[in-house]
């Protein structure tokens, strides 16, 4: 009697822990969806900006670059880059012994022209009394008429002589001053105000211009830069000269430079890019253009922090508000054509749909206009999209 009642016990202890782990079980399997955490963020106030990026190069407002109008050897050279120059500061020499001589020579020819028509004028002055005096002779019929006609062509001739004397006389006036140019343009002086950008022509070098001026050094004016961004095709659309505009640079990405939009030229840039595939049985190449308009704006640079040639991160502003409740842009839903749009607004743990309508976008954050309260949260995701997103990634690829 007391085996059949220890088997019995053991029996009904076995029967217990089957049914509870058949509860077990059961538990995990119809209740093991556990509550799905839902990602919310508060509507809050900030600045919002709409903007269009573009990248820019620094340049000078004006560049020039200083030739030689003369033919030479670089005498000297009193200038080097980074001066600062001031309009009419000698830059350089040009030896100018070969514009001297051209000078004196020119002189000469002039004197030798001025020296010939005074001859000239002495002959006309007793030309012109011996043409009287065969006039006065032929008038009293004491000289024959043949005379006569010879004093005369004598005179008119000697006149002649006397005018092409003049046309050489200003022929070398010109000349004369042509040499003096010359000789002044082996002294280069800066045309402007500005700072050397490069020397092209050392000391000791010649100088050839017989074509076209040979480029000594470059002067750029640097107190006003410009700025000159590549806007993409798909948004200079949406910009206009007079948007506020600023940018930064890559050595200080913490500074902005504001300015206003001057204008847009109407002739396009393009960076174009190519790719060639090829099999065992054939090639194929394509190649691609992006499209880019120059944007141009100004900006003073009185201490010269900015340098010619560097790359500018420029932002063209195209919407702004200050303090405006912003939300995410992965809480935003569909957006019809009024400009409103579905969102999820979290009521305790049960989100309800809620419209709303939306301002700047800045594909960041939206700018909320009408439909929801400062600190009311919006529902821009779930944990289980997030585990079902990473779980549909593809794997790696294999290492080789």
């Amino acid at each position: 009697m007391s085996g059949m009642s220890r088997k019995r016990k053991i029996l009904l202890s076995v029967g217990a822990i089957f049914l509870l782990m058949v509860l077990l079980a059961l538990k995990s399997i119809c209740f093991s969806k556990d509550k799905v955490p839902i990602i919310s963020a508060p509507a809050a106030r900030m600045d919002i900006e709409e903007s269009v990026l573009a990248s820019g190069t620094i340049n000078a407002l004006k560049t020039v670059e200083v030739g030689a109008q003369v033919s030479g050897q670089l005498k000297n050279l009193h200038v080097a880059v980074g001066d600062r120059v001031h309009k009419g500061q000698l830059l350089a020499e040009i030896d100018p012994v070969i514009k001297q001589n051209s000078l004196r020579d020119a002189q000469a020819s002039l004197e030798s022209a001025t020296a010939s028509r005074r001859a000239k004028q002495a002959l006309l002055h007793q030309y012109e009394l011996a043409f009287k005096r065969q006039q006065i002779l032929t008038a009293q019929e004491a000289g024959s008429k043949a005379d006569l006609e010879v004093a005369q062509a004598t005179l008119e001739s000697t006149r002649a002589d006397i005018l092409a004397l003049e046309a050489s006389i200003n022929k070398a006036k010109i000349a004369v001053e042509t040499a003096k140019a010359d000789l002044e343009y082996t002294r280069i002086s800066a045309p402007m105000d500005g700072v050397v950008l490069s020397i092209s022509t050392e000391e000791g070098q010649t100088v050839v211009s017989t074509q076209s001026a040979t480029t000594i050094l470059t002067l750029a004016n640097l107190d006003i830069i410009t700025i000159k961004a590549q806007i993409s095709e798909a948004d200079v659309a949406r910009v206009r000269p007079g948007l506020k505009v600023y940018f930064t640079t890559l050595g200080d990405s913490d500074t902005r430079h504001y300015s206003k939009l001057r204008a847009i030229e109407p002739g396009s840039t393009s960076s174009s890019s190519s790719t060639t595939s090829s099999s065992s049985s054939s090639s194929s190449s394509s190649s691609t253009s992006a499209v880019y308009y120059n944007g141009l704006f100004e900006i003073p640079n009185p201490e010269s922090a900015l340098r010619s040639s560097m790359t500018a991160q420029v932002s063209i502003v195209l919407n702004e508000a200050r303090q405006a409740l912003c939300i995410p842009v992965a809480a935003l839903g569909d957006k019809d054509k009024t400009g409103w749009c579905m969102i999820k607004v979290l009521h305790g743990d049960r989100p309800e749909p809620r419209k709303v309508r939306i301002g700047i976008n800045n594909r960041v954050h939206a700018q909320v206009l009408e439909g929801l309260s400062e600190g009311e949260p919006v529902v821009i995701g779930d944990t289980a999209v997030a585990v079902s997103t990473n779980n549909s990634m593809p794997p790696p690829p294999p290492r080789r």
